[in-house]
This record gives structure tokens, sequence and C-alpha cells, in this order.
């Protein structure tokens, strides 16, 4: 007699080990973007999520957070951090940024609500990821994967 086939629940937990070599990786080109001055004392002496966290609910959540986006060249705010995303959509935007080797630097929404929905007001953006680059908003995911994409298929192909 044959052996009976394991249950859902038995499967339910396990975890399938799927290999990561069989996937497609993606070309990888960088691009040089020019440093901007560094920001002023005041905002090297708070780290960026503290900035963020110590106006939220605060009439001056749209001075913070133009402090913030303007202090730095590239600005992500996500759905975690870029070592440990919460969500895809903050994973793929980070794992562009990468891809690229773009320095960057994030600021967790989930850790401060006052924040996240500080955020959607100044960008009127009502999603998160949201990348900000020169001081100016970019988009979410779809935005940056979709710049992403065509920057890719403008660029020759490296085994060809």
């Amino acid at each position: 007699m044959a052996a009976a086939a394991p249950s859902a629940t038995a499967l339910a937990g396990a975890a399938l080990p799927l290999p990561l070599s069989a996937r497609p990786q993606p070309a990888r080109f960088s691009v040089a973007l020019p440093r901007t001055a560094p920001p002023p004392p005041a905002l090297l002496l708070r780290s960026v999520p503290r900035l963020a966290a110590a106006e939220g609910g605060t009439p001056g959540m749209k001075e913070t957070l133009d402090k913030v986006v303007s202090a730095h060249k590239v600005v992500l705010f996500m759905k975690g951090t870029k070592d440990f995303p919460q969500c895809g959509f903050s994973h793929t935007v980070v794992q562009i940024l990468r891809s690229l080797d773009v320095p960057f630097e994030t600021l967790d929404v989930l850790a401060n609500d006052a924040l996240r929905q500080g955020l959607k007001d100044y960008s009127s953006w009502p999603t998160f990821p949201q990348l900000y680059i020169d001081g100016e908003f970019f988009g979410g995911c779809d935005i940056t994967l979709g710049m992403y994409a065509y920057a890719l298929s403008a660029c020759p192909s490296s085994h060809d």
C-alpha cells in the first residue's frame, strides 16, 4: 500500500528552501551622485529617526521633514529598516538602491504614527515606501521600480 501524503497542517509550518541561484540576477551598474554639503551641526547631533520622532504630531512636522529630506541626498521613508524591511515594497526599493550602490538614509514609519501620517500629508502620497532625492519626492515602489527597469533596458547588456 502506498504511503499517505503528508497532511496540509504538517506542511504548513515547514520552510521550503528556494534555490537563490536559480533566480535571474539583474545587471549591476552604478550611478555617480554628487555629494551635498554636510548637514548643519544641529542635525549631526541627532539621528534621522530621532529627529522625525521628536517632532511627531506637532505643527512643526513639515519643517522637520523639510530638514530631513534636505539634509541627505537620498532618503527612504519605509516600513522597517534597510537591514530588516517589514514589507515587500520597502524591500524592493532597498534592493534597487543597493544594486545601484547609492548611499541612502532610511526612517522607519512603523515606529511613529505621527510621522507616518505627517508624511502622507507632506507628500500627498498615501503609501510607503516614499523615496526622496535631492529634497524632492521621487515616488513609491512602483515608480522606483519602473525607472529602474527603464534604466536597465536603456543600458547595453554586459553579457552580449
